[in-house]
């Protein structure tokens, strides 16, 4: 037996952030299985490059810069990959922490914070993935056939001190991705969120070492039931079932993806 129940038929997918980390590994891994891939990234030569991992294996890809945040520049991107591609019925939200400015941290308790500084969270988690959808639906209402899947937060589940404002947008994101499901169903549409716990960065393998043994990691992990950060692995194994077939009577689903820092029913 050799058919691949996750074979994704030559369609056209756009996965956000995906330049490195967990974004990088999704678009790998809708490529292996035979999805054309636009790897969409701030950083034009992030997404470059796995443009030429992709293509070096056999693949077909495109690199499409865009901040997610901003609509026109969205709307932007997703023409040239449909240019290039085809008709976008792939959409991966994985683009996340504080977009295109800084990386998300640990702040302050919430009446602490500035507010001047909330609009960073919102942009990327929340209307970014809300630009995507207004973008990528038409075409996907069009093919009667789509696949979303957006990339939440467990914090934005279980709640997580210093974390309010960025768990705030990505609980936006997962009601959003629900409404979503409701209303392209009927069209062949599904659109599923995955709600992740902490993963390795991006470092290079000593760095890599040295974060993964620090104390603060160590006191973290004891609250995991499987003790050891995500990988990008991880996170592209369920990206792929939810956009291939196997997946087509799952719709509306938060999952989480948390080595078992939190548990759901």
């Amino acid at each position: 037996m050799t058919d691949d129940i996750l074979d994704l038929g030559g369609q056209a997918a756009l996965v956000t952030g995906a330049g490195q980390g967990a974004g990088r590994a999704i678009a790998l891994a809708l490529a292996q299985h035979n999805a054309a891939v636009a790897v969409n990234d701030y950083v034009l030569e992030r997404a470059e490059a796995v443009v030429a991992e992709i293509t070096a294996a056999g693949g077909k890809a495109v690199a499409v810069q865009a901040d997610v945040g901003e609509i026109e520049s969205v709307r932007v991107a997703f023409a040239a990959a449909a240019t290039a591609l085809g008709p976008i019925t792939l959409l991966v939200n994985n683009a996340g922490n504080a977009g295109p400015r800084h990386d998300i941290t640990m702040e302050a308790r919430f009446w602490e914070t500035d507010p001047a500084g909330w609009g960073r969270y919102f942009d990327t988690n929340l209307y970014g993935v809300m630009n995507c959808c207004h973008v990528a639906l038409p075409a996907m209402v069009e093919a009667r056939r789509g696949r979303i899947v957006t990339i939440v937060s467990d914090s934005a589940r279980v709640g997580d001190a210093g974390l309010a404002v960025y768990a705030a947008a990505k609980a936006g994101a997962a009601g959003f991705v629900r409404c979503i499901a409701r209303e392209g169903g009927r069209f062949g549409i599904t659109c599923n969120a995955i709600a992740l716990g902490s993963l390795e960065p991006p470092l290079p393998p000593e760095e890599l070492a040295e974060f993964t043994a620090s104390d603060r990691v160590k006191a973290q992990l004891s609250r995991y039931t499987i003790r050891r950060l995500g990988k990008p692995d991880d996170v592209a194994g369920l990206a792929l079932f939810l956009c291939s077939d196997a997946s087509s009577w799952i719709t509306g689903q938060t999952y989480p993806l948390n080595g078992g820092y939190s548990m759901a029913i």
